[in-house]
């Protein structure tokens, strides 16, 4: 594969500075394009060790407006990093729309690493590889540009460079150790990059023995990717009427069949919402609970056990106060509550997932959303926030997500809290006469009473699609508030104790 590079080639400093102002002009004026459009660009730098890449990304600093600009390099992860899943330090440093971030080494560099140490397996690399692809996929399926540059040198020309740093005092042990492996670098670079490149984000192999050719062939392939995108979306401009999938006709044909099933009886129709707790144990029940959940969410954090904690469920199904007891036996100085609401402007210029994967605990810790993702099968679906499009692949996304969660060993738990409509008609109505209740009613939620059906089948494919070995949903009746909330403890107790260690 890296055959293809054209060892040798070399570009004079005269016709570089013959060529470079017309590039410039033409970078520039792409990236105010793109900018325009809202189109997040993401420039992986990668490539031999000593193969010049950080003076290609000082050139791109001079080519392009630094102001839209963000370099980020990732070396060894930080401990902050190691306590949670891997692609975390990925997912907090993406560009928002309509800029550029620059990758100095990537979501590559450890496993071909620790492949090449024989620390990582093949079939353990291959899962590596599987989820870079799903991830890039992800990105552009959202926008996302990706421009993914390897550039490359012989061992002779590697080994003729860090004698000179050498001489210079300027390389480090690592660099050295990785030069004598040069052969099994490559060996397994090249795997990598052959089972990683496709048409939404290919590989682009650039020779870079000598700069100047590096450098100019390495801009025409950001001009001509970057073009490709902008007459892309030129032609994708088309007039697009609101999206409102309310009703099984704007329910796209592989959803349609969930939903016609669904119409019939769906997945919540197994709740049992007569359940109840006796009211005369109640309290020295909860009061129960709460310690042993206090107790373990301490040997959690000596464990560095992280729990993500997800609540879901009707308008006044009772989720606040399902909240309030269970963070009620947690150490407050352990956990976060995110109440999620309506997207910022700022998370709005990222993919969905970006607010939710910065959330993410360190290791120890509790996270608690009110609300979640989950939205974008929901909310975002019913309304029409949404494309269809765009809610039927977040199924797989959100799947692929919770399961980076669980592999990490995050204990996840998702609780769907169920009440009946007319139990719901009955708190509602409660909350008007109140006078310290009538906050909590509003006009958004009698609207969405009136699609009750609607949330109902988009429920249903939710918790179908949704609920897998490691992270099934937990139905909850909550038609009794008290049984909620005991039943609510009682699981998440039960999790922690089946996968922390036993006291000594």
């Amino acid at each position: 594969m890296f055959e293809t590079a054209e060892l040798g080639r070399a570009v004079s400093r005269a016709e570089f500075a013959r060529q470079e102002p017309e590039l410039q002009t033409s970078l520039l004026a792409l990236q105010q394009r793109l900018r325009a459009l809202n189109v997040p660009v993401i420039i992986l730098v990668s490539g031999v060790e000593g193969a010049g890449k950080g003076g290609m990304i000082n050139r791109l600093y001079k080519w392009l407006d630094a102001r839209g600009l963000r370099t980020y390099a990732f070396w060894e992860s930080s401990d902050e990093e190691r306590e949670r899943p891997a692609y975390w330090r990925f997912w907090r440093v993406l560009p928002e729309r309509g800029s550029v971030g620059i990758l100095l080494g990537s979501w590559y560099t450890e496993p071909i690493v620790e492949h090449v140490f024989e620390r990582c397996d093949e079939d353990r690399f291959e899962r590596e590889l599987r989820q870079i692809v799903e991830f890039e996929q992800l990105l552009t399926e959202d926008g996302a540009l990706i421009i993914k540059l390897w550039f490359h040198i012989s061992e002779t020309e590697q080994e003729s460079r860090l004698q000179r740093d050498r001489e210079a005092g300027i390389v480090g042990p690592k660099l050295s150790e990785y030069a004598q492996l040069y052969p099994r670098f490559r060996a397994v670079s090249e795997r990598a990059i052959r089972d990683t490149d496709q048409a939404i984000a290919p590989w682009h192999i650039v020779e870079a023995t000598d700069s100047h050719y590096q450098h100019l062939t390495a801009g025409r392939i950001l001009q001509q990717r970057m073009a490709q995108h902008c007459e892309q979306l030129a032609q994708a401009a088309t007039p697009t009427q609101p999206a409102a999938a309310t009703t099984l006709e704007d329910v796209p044909l592989k959803a349609h069949t969930h939903a016609v099933a669904a119409a019939q009886r769906t997945i919540l129709d197994t709740v049992d919402l007569k359940l109840k707790a006796d009211a005369a144990s109640y309290e020295q029940e909860l009061s129960v609970l709460q310690e042993r959940l206090r107790r373990l969410s301490w040997q959690a954090k000596h464990e560095g056990r992280n729990t993500v904690l997800v609540f879901e469920g009707w308008d006044a199904a009772g989720k606040g106060g399902v909240i309030r007891r269970l963070v009620a036996g947690i150490d407050a100085r352990l956990f976060r509550v995110i109440s999620i609401a309506a997207p910022t402007d700022e998370e709005l210029a990222h993919h969905y997932l970006w607010r939710f994967w910065r959330h993410v605990p360190r290791a120890g810790y509790v996270t608690v959303y009110d609300r979640s993702w989950y939205g974008r099968v929901l909310v975002e679906r019913v309304e029409g926030f949404s494309q269809p499009q765009e809610w039927e692949r977040a199924y797989p996304e959100i799947n692929a997500f919770e399961e980076q969660l669980t592999a990490h060993g995050i204990v996840l738990l998702k609780f769907w809290l169920h009440i009946s409509p007319e139990e719901q008609l009955r708190r509602f109505r409660q909350r008007e006469e109140l006078a310290w209740k009538q906050y909590k009613i509003t006009d958004e939620d009698w609207r969405n009473r009136e699609k009750w059906q609607a949330y109902e089948q988009a429920v249903h494919e939710m918790v179908a699609r949704t609920s897998t070995q490691n992270a099934p949903w937990r139905l909850v009746p909550a038609v009794d508030k008290k049984f909620a909330r005991l039943s609510v403890l009682r699981q998440v107790c039960e999790a922690l104790e089946a996968v922390l260690a036993s006291p000594s």
